[in-house]
């Protein structure tokens, strides 16, 4: 087969990123052919070593550009990646050709639904955030620090502030959206899409067409097993942006109340402004990943205050599989892979003192090693590895080629096939 994966990044930048390389690598280890597509560079070194063909076109994300203006309008509708995706498009063999799309509200812009429709090609896209339907991708207004219920592009969804930066780069996604919807036309043309949630399938099902099929691939988590460490003497651990959405002042303020130290792994908008507020808290900054592991071994619990949605907090698998119990708030999917009691404990979204009973709770050092090694035990009955989610992936591809192959005969009156079924 060839898997033609689309993304922002050609590099691990983030988790969609590092997911989209996993995948590509696990592909070509696998035997199939695999291109990578991107708007943003460097390519990670790896993608060219394993044999993948790299088509990055080295242009800007937010962080990088020079010119706004110029950014803006690539993020509305990047004519550059739509060519050059056509370009790549028109050489593939659609008889074992599948198109994956993983990102594109950040560089490739929705401008890219016009060179894969053209192509006619099997696509399958993972909603790794919620940009195919909500304007700001998260469902979430971060001038009022709460979730948003309204529904995407309605009069109140324009009327309201909910961007993280100013009302007028709202309306820049609003625009970007109407261009989406209707000019691009991507909730329509991904009639494929893979959720890591139950919680993010139940936010998207009623905003997009009835006829999509949706498919459940879990994101891979890169943690080796090794024995559960004590927790005598462990701190709390926090690791991720330190920002409002993310929870990092509740945990602030709910170690303070419980009397206890917080240690942030992370770097972030409020980490200064926390910092000074709560002296007592140990910022790490920012960590590698083997230097995260080593500390989520280490720590008393992993608290997760995220106060949005999120899809699947990869922080939260991989606490688990390090043997260390998690503290989650009940907004994000993450609770999903927390059992209430046995593996950490939910507490109610936003509410500091929720929290704050936990931490003493969790104070006990056999409450908090029997969690983790429940905890351990249960991820590795089983784990979220990249071959376990290559398996669920080559179902999701099979369905989708299937589904394929049957529209091109139907188009032969005497030939009939019966369509596939969602992989669940």
């Amino acid at each position: 087969m060839h898997v033609v994966l689309v993304a922002d990044h050609a590099f691990v930048n983030g988790g969609q990123a590092k997911v989209a390389i996993d995948s590509a690598l696990g592909l070509s280890a696998r035997g199939h052919r695999v291109t990578y597509f991107a708007a943003v560079g460097p390519a990670d070194p790896r993608l060219a070593a394993a044999g993948i063909r790299v088509v990055c076109l080295n242009q800007d994300d937010i962080s990088t550009a020079r010119s706004k203006l110029a950014f803006a309008l690539q993020a509305i509708w990047n004519r550059t990646a739509a060519r050059r995706l056509a370009e790549v498009l028109r050489l593939a063999d659609p008889r074992d050709t599948i198109v994956h799309v993983h990102a594109f509200a950040k560089a490739l812009s929705p401008s890219i639904g016009l060179a894969l429709r053209e192509s006619g090609l099997p696509l399958v896209y993972t909603m790794h955030e919620f940009f195919l339907v909500c304007p700001n991708g998260g469902f979430y207004e971060y001038p009022a620090a709460r979730i948003c219920h309204r529904t995407p592009m309605s009069r109140d969804c324009l009327t309201t502030h909910c961007d993280a930066r100013s009302y007028p780069r709202k309306l820049l996604r609003v625009v970007r959206h109407a261009g989406l919807a209707s000019v691009a036309r991507l909730p329509e043309l991904f009639r494929h899409v893979i959720t890591i949630s139950d919680l993010q399938e139940r936010t998207i099902v009623p905003h997009l067409p009835r006829t999509t099929v949706f498919h459940r691939v879990a994101n891979p988590i890169s943690v080796p097993d090794a024995p559960v460490r004590p927790k005598a003497g462990a701190d709390f651990l926090f690791v991720g942006r330190i920002s409002t959405e993310k929870g990092a002042p509740v945990f602030a303020e709910a170690a303070r109340r419980a009397g206890i130290r917080p240690v942030f792994a992370g770097d972030g908008e409020q980490a200064a402004e926390l910092a000074a507020r709560y002296p007592e808290a140990v910022m790490l900054g920012w960590q590698g990943p083997a230097a995260i592991q080593d500390l989520m071994r280490s720590a008393r619990a992993l608290v997760f205050p995220s106060v949005w949605y999120e899809g699947q907090p990869l922080t939260v698998y991989e606490a688990l599989a390090c043997g260390t119990g998690v503290i989650v708030s009940d907004a994000c999917a993450g609770r999903e892979a927390v059992e209430d009691g046995e593996t950490g404990f939910w507490f109610r979204s936003g509410d500091p003192e929720a929290l704050a009973a936990h931490l003493r709770r969790l104070a006990d050092d056999d409450l908090a090693d029997r969690m983790g090694r429940a905890a351990h035990d249960r991820y590795w009955a089983a784990p979220l590895t990249r071959d376990a989610h290559l398996d669920r992936l080559a179902l999701v591809y099979d369905a989708v080629m299937r589904e394929a192959v049957a529209a091109r005969l139907a188009q032969a009156p005497a030939t009939r096939m019966a369509l596939p079924h969602p992989v669940r």
